[in-house]
């Protein structure tokens, strides 16, 4: 799958089978459903769940939980909007074979 087949499968209401984990949580951060995308990742021990749940948490507008996330994940706080990190998220997840 590449970031355009992932970004039409956000049209669907249900993301498509044999997703990760990761790439459930960014289809339902990107569909708005940040409870659930939250709950996804929110116990998973890694870095790219980390990662993720920091993007969550800067959604949320809890910086300060967002930047320990971060630090987590071995990242800093991004520069960039929030659907640039959400595109830079899922293409990551997409290229290191997260899917």
């Amino acid at each position: 799958m590449d970031l355009q087949t992932f970004m039409t499968a956000m049209n669907a209401a249900r993301p498509p089978d044999g997703l990760t984990v990761y790439l459930q949580a960014l289809w339902y951060a990107g569909k708005g459903d940040w409870d659930h995308a939250h709950e996804l990742v929110q116990d998973l021990p890694d870095r790219d769940a980390a990662h993720i749940h920091a993007y969550l948490h800067r959604v949320e507008g809890d910086q300060w939980n967002a930047d320990y996330w971060y630090r987590r994940a071995g990242e800093k706080s991004p520069a960039v909007g929030l659907e640039t990190e959400w595109q830079q998220l899922v293409s990551s997840m997409l290229v290191a074979g997260k899917k």
